[in-house]
């Protein structure tokens, strides 16, 4: 069975009922993991885990409990990673759905980032999180529960 795992420390409000929404309406077994309570809402579908403060905590714990074909939901590249090299899915908070394909690129680019900053260069962070980037996600989260789901059983693609 599919299960999601939120790394919800910095989880958009704006995404939070359209979580919920399918979580409750494919009755999805679902994990928020983050190092202060984080809620989503009211479900009997979701589980929520606090761990200990930490930079990567809550990243650890997610991986520690993943299995082959499960969700993601994170914003943290680094993550990502590790959930696909567990043959696992990961989306971002704007839609993005990473894969082997492409996981590498994104990581080589935020690595790249985080050294031009420790040169001292200013550089641009992403746009602020708005309707657009919610909405995109809405359309890859729910057309990657299509994919995966059929009757309430996990495909193993």
């Amino acid at each position: 069975m599919l299960r999601i795992y939120i790394d919800g420390d910095a989880l958009p409000n704006l995404l939070k009922p359209i979580i919920l929404r399918q979580i409750d309406k494919l009755k999805i077994p679902t994990f928020v993991v983050a190092n202060k309570k984080i809620t989503l809402g009211k479900s009997l579908n979701v589980n929520y885990i606090v761990v200990d403060a930490g930079a990567d905590e809550a990243d650890h714990k997610i991986v520690e409990m993943l299995q082959e074909g499960d969700l993601v939901i994170t914003a943290d590249i680094p993550l990502a990673d590790r959930v696909i090299s567990k043959n696992a899915h990961a989306i971002d908070h704007r839609g993005e759905l990473y894969s082997k394909d492409n996981i590498k690129h994104y990581l080589a680019m935020r690595n790249l980032m985080e050294s031009i900053r420790e040169m001292g260069e200013m550089t641009k962070g992403p746009k602020p999180f708005g309707q657009k980037d919610a909405e995109h996600f809405a359309n890859q989260f729910n057309k990657f529960l299509q994919k995966h789901i059929e009757n309430g059983v996990k495909k193993c693609v």
